[in-house]
């Protein structure tokens, strides 16, 4: 069985990652960070405040949808599809 893995820089942070941080982090602009928590593609975790934060998976995350849609040129309806299909295989393998 062969395992790949998506190249992505991980910044580490044990508390989360605001959305400036998560934008650098990426390499998105932060209203496109906004954009993909709007569609539904990223589950940000939000503080008392309102404040949105990230974990370093949802990186990896971005790093999936961006292949998806310069690789295949989907839109991001079909890459929701694609990811929630993926994440079903991924459970059922373990």
């Amino acid at each position: 069985m062969t395992q790949t893995f998506a190249i992505v820089r991980v910044q580490s942070a044990a508390a989360g990652m605001d959305v400036n941080a998560f934008a650098v982090a990426s390499g998105l602009h932060p209203d496109m960070v906004h954009r993909l928590v709007a569609l539904g593609l990223l589950d940000a975790h939000a503080d008392g405040a309102g404040r949105m934060w990230f974990t370093h998976t949802d990186i990896a995350r971005v790093a999936r949808i961006q292949r998806l849609r310069a690789g295949f040129g989907l839109n991001y309806a079909a890459i929701g599809v694609v990811l929630d299909l993926l994440d079903r295989i991924d459970a059922l393998t373990r």
